[in-house]
């Protein structure tokens, strides 16, 4: 069975990217999760086997089980470690079982020997029975073996069935295409499906390239990976034409997939370069997707738990600030706006409401000011102390926003400060926040100067580059500690 499924289905139609993307039923491989799981198939592996065979050979009611259980720890962290650099916990090794195996016992094998001489060298040596150091090893291997087996054959039959998939693109309708094309039929991945290919000549070059369709240009290419269609981008151009790399690099940065040069300059003139490959094609990785695989799961348990506290401890404050902005003026409790959220997707942000219902229609969103009419007296101290963001906890439960991220902004200001700062999209590569970097920094509140949304739009990009979950817990306590007011929060 060929690797590349040239179907489209039948909503992916570019002239309305409004239409909803069935590709996103289908579960989004992550090859770092993939990998962790082996890795966890691993230890357990180790600590199964030397546990069964303590528990055959010796009684638990004896003191030498302390030993045999630091010696099976010791094993696990080490064995990890040496697989770890031997690459087998890579995508493409687990993929290729057998393939590699040998290696695997090998190193296997090597770890138990150095173990051994650890013995003997700290005089412990008689602590350990020589029968359960050979049958630990030979059961752990065969057991490492066969899950990696198992692993392998699991990843395919979801592929197969279209559950488990990452759809790739080509940009270049060019012969490196047609090269890479070639080798990708060449190599089973049924995990990876090419959905077809862009280039910005759509109206001079033919309607497929082997056999693969020509779905559009650039536009047409950011359009699919705003609508979830497409994780992957492979740029087969020739790297003399850096104006068009320049210019299409440039685009994609800003979205949330992963961007690969792909060229034979790579593997064969520049061999000292590290190469990457994409099933079995050398590619070098030039702009990726933040917080995918294990990351992007910590970052939503982290969000879900923290939220749902937060929540639960802030419950009857929230009714408080309810019953209080009902009370102070006519109108609805929360505020609702739409607002660009993750990969440029519209959603609905709740706040409290902090101004008068039913104020006479004004031309765009215009931004709270210094002794603004248009907002009430409580909203006047819900805004100042930010309170009135509290009710965007409910969209980091629906799975909108996240706990900490770029502050989403309201359409209007979104378009008209993406024309005017180099990279402004690449905020939506993650979530918004109800938090972050930029408000902690002091760049909350009224923007109004373009130099006050770049150094906001910096420390955005800077988080998303830099995220991790001590970041996260930095920010949540600045956050608690300087982040609630501020001069400009009006």
């Amino acid at each position: 069975m060929t690797s590349i499924d040239t179907s489209i289905p039948a909503d992916t139609d570019v002239v309305n990217p409004r239409t909803p993307a069935t590709t996103r039923k289908s579960l989004l491989l992550s090859e770092s999760i993939v990998s962790g799981l082996v890795r966890v198939a691993d230890a357990l592996a180790i600590a199964l086997t030397g546990l069964l065979f303590y528990s055959y050979l010796f009684s638990w009611s004896s003191e030498a089980y302390r030993a045999y259980l630091t010696e099976i720890a010791v094993n696990i962290g080490l064995t990890l470690s040496v697989f770890h650099y031997a690459g087998l916990y890579d995508f493409n090794t687990i993929v290729a079982w057998p393939s590699r195996m040998r290696q695997m016992v090998l190193l296997s094998a090597l770890v138990m020997l150095v173990l051994a001489a650890l013995a003997v060298a700290l005089q412990i040596a008689d602590q350990f029975s020589r029968l359960w150091f050979f049958a630990s090893f030979v059961g752990s291997s065969l057991l490492m073996f066969t899950s990696r087996g198992i692993a392998k054959s699991m990843i395919r039959r979801l592929a197969r069935s279209g559950t488990l998939i990452r759809n790739m693109a080509i940009v270049g309708a060019s012969g490196q295409a047609q090269h890479l094309v070639e080798r990708l039929h060449q190599h089973d991945a049924p995990w990876k499906r090419i959905i077809g290919v862009f280039d910005d000549r759509r109206t001079r070059i033919s309607n497929d390239i082997d056999g693969l369709p020509v779905l559009g240009n650039l536009d047409d290419l950011v359009t699919y990976v705003r609508r979830g269609l497409i994780q992957d981008v492979v740029i087969t151009l020739p790297w003399s034409a850096d104006a068009r790399l320049i210019n299409i690099i440039g685009k994609l940065r800003a979205l949330p997939v992963h961007v690969y040069l792909g060229s034979d300059l790579i593997g064969y003139h520049f061999p000292r370069h590290r190469e990457q490959f994409l099933e079995g094609v050398p590619v070098m990785e030039i702009a990726s997707a933040p917080l995918t695989g294990w990351s992007g799961l910590l970052k939503s348990i982290e969000d879900k738990v923290i939220a749902s506290i937060i929540l639960l401890l802030l419950s009857p404050l929230m009714l408080g600030i309810a019953l209080a902005v009902r009370l102070d003026s006519p109108g609805p409790v929360l505020f609702r706006q739409k607002r660009y959220g993750f990969n440029n997707e519209v959603i609905v942000v709740y706040k409290y409401r902090s101004m008068y219902h039913n104020r006479p229609k004004e031309a765009g969103v215009i931004q709270a000011r210094k002794g603004d009419p248009r907002v009430t007296r409580i909203g006047g101290i819900l805004r100042r102390t930010s309170l009135d963001e509290l009710p965007q906890l409910l969209n980091v439960l629906k799975g909108d926003m996240s706990l900490i991220g770029p502050r989403p902004h309201a359409v209007e200001h979104n378009e008209q400060y993406a024309k005017l700062i180099g990279g402004y999209h690449g905020r939506h590569k993650v979530k918004p926040g109800i938090t972050g970097w930029a408000q902690v920094c002091g760049f909350r509140g009224e923007t109004d100067t373009l130099d006050k949304m770049r150094m906001r739009v910096e420390h955005d990009i800077f988080y998303i580059e830099n995220w991790s979950i001590w970041f996260d817990v930095k920010v949540l306590f600045l956050t608690a500690f300087i982040g609630w007011t501020h001069k400009n929060a009006y």
